[in-house]
């Protein structure tokens, strides 16, 4: 099946989406491979690259510095309510490359697919990355696809890379945290990691709990205009804000102060965290951002961000400080102060 959905010479049959199943084949290099492909992935993400049909993608660079990024997505369940498997890649990879101030500009995606899979959820999955690309005006230019033998394999795993352009005069980046700077974070934390926990274990709370599964691309582009000098951006995903902050801290050499009734968590996803035993500072976000910049600057940026639907629950959390041993602290709401430490050992298995 090419692009405009008709069976090119040669093919005897389409594929049965409704109750086939991945065969080796279908990872073989013969035809049954490239009648996957043109009957899913090529009907899914065309576009004038992806049509030519080569090992590559070949695009005209453009003036400036280039960023990239690659991540690998290996999340139990595939669908979860707010997302799944295919979104998230696409999601969670253009967040890592925007993280940088950049313009994401292409994807390249790879698959491990495990035989007998079933045709019909794998269609489900790539017409969602297909979305989410079209959505964030991101177009998937290039891939590939691998077959392992049944019980090889977790049904499917998704390796996505990105590449984007950072404007001129932007320069974001882990190590520009200074003593004084403020830290934001775009929203509630936590909803991701428990959103996927509560599906696993079959648990349910008053309030259905979704994943905060997005693309950032746009709310960073606003916060960029606001706020060229920004100084660090980072997504909180595996390891949550907690994680996140001890690298930036690390990287920039400084400490950090958070206050605890600043933090903006759901009521659900603290009941879940202290039925569970969790910390939500370590749990996975997979739509949210830190930010920090000069202290002069945080107020505008905090009410830029409240202006776009990502961020309306966009909060000051606390402060860099000076530290030599590069610790992140958090002033309790008791008045008290605790380590914020390195996550020891895994909360949430398979989130991301």
């Amino acid at each position: 099946m090419t692009s405009k959905g008709k069976i090119k010479p040669g093919y005897t049959r389409s594929l049965d989406f409704k109750n086939g199943c991945v065969e080796m084949v279908h990872g073989s290099g013969g035809r049954a491979m490239t009648q996957l492909i043109d009957q899913l992935f090529m009907t899914a993400f065309d576009n004038d690259l992806l049509r030519q049909m080569n090992d590559q993608a070949c695009f005209q660079s453009v003036a400036g510095r280039m960023v990239m990024s690659t991540d690998s997505h290996v999340i139990t369940p595939l669908f979860f309510p707010g997302g799944d498997i295919g979104s998230l890649s696409v999601h969670g990879t253009i967040n890592d490359v925007v993280m940088s101030g950049a313009k994401p500009t292409y994807l390249a995606a790879g698959f491990i697919l495990e035989e007998g899979f079933p045709l019909s959820d794998l269609k489900r999955i790539v017409e969602s990355m297909a979305k989410a690309a079209q959505e964030a005006q991101v177009p998937i230019v290039t891939g590939d696809t691998k077959v392992v033998e049944k019980g090889s394999g977790d049904g499917v795993f998704i390796t996505t890379t990105g590449v984007g352009i950072v404007p001129d005069g932007i320069n974001i980046s882990s190590n520009k945290a200074q003593p004084g700077d403020k830290i934001l974070v775009s929203g509630t934390l936590g909803d991701h990691g428990i959103a996927i926990m509560l599906l696993r274990e079959n648990l349910s709370f008053h309030c259905a709990l979704e994943s905060d599964s997005a693309s950032l691309h746009d709310l960073v582009a606003k916060m960029v205009a606001t706020t060229p000098n920004l100084h660090v951006l980072r997504d909180p995903t595996r390891g949550g804000v907690a994680t996140a902050l001890n690298e930036i801290a690390r990287q920039s050499d400084v400490g950090m102060m958070l206050y605890e009734d600043k933090l903006p968590i759901l009521e659900p996803v603290n009941a879940a965290c202290e039925f569970l035993g969790l910390d939500p500072l370590y749990v996975a976000n997979e739509g949210k951002l830190i930010a920090i910049c000069k202290p002069e600057d945080a107020d505008q940026l905090l009410a830029t961000m409240h202006t776009h639907p990502l961020a309306k629950n966009a909060a000051i959390i606390g402060e860099v400080i000076e530290d030599h041993h590069c610790f992140v602290q958090m002033e309790t709401r008791f008045g008290g102060k605790r380590v914020v430490d390195w996550l020891s050992g895994e909360q949430l298995p398979r989130i991301c």
